[in-house]
């Protein structure tokens, strides 16, 4: 299983990025995927989740009514809109493929990309 993340950046205070996620070796509906994120010096949180249809979604409060995930279950990609960027989003983002789906727990999850810095400029 392999999970490619990409679309990190860096963006103003106030800006938008789009992250993806192409998985492959993996039958990609079955999963439930989500993203979590790694500030410097921080533990690594959860941000966001959706389940194995992509029409339940479940989100950090830090980032509820800002970020939308979303998944494309014919392309094998999840993807993660950022809108309205403040610097506390700085930080690496994973996603990851799970058998939970909707869990916010790092335990439910079997596969890990490696990950794509967002940088948020104040």
């Amino acid at each position: 299983v392999q999970l490619q993340a990409s679309g990190g950046g860096l963006v103003q205070a106030g800006g938008s990025l789009r992250l993806s996620c192409a998985a492959s070796g993996l039958t990609f509906s079955r999963y439930g995927l989500g993203w979590f994120r790694q500030a410097p010096g921080k533990e690594r949180e959860f941000v966001a989740a959706i389940n194995r249809s992509g029409d339940n979604e479940y989100y950090a409060d830090s980032v509820k009514g800002r970020f939308t995930i979303s998944r494309d279950n014919a392309k094998n990609t999840v993807y993660l809109q950022m809108n309205n960027l403040q610097p506390e989003d700085t930080a690496v983002y994973h996603c990851a493929v799970g058998s939970i789906p909707g869990s916010k727990w790092e335990h439910h999850y079997d596969y890990w990309g490696q990950g794509t810095q967002v940088t948020v400029s104040s």
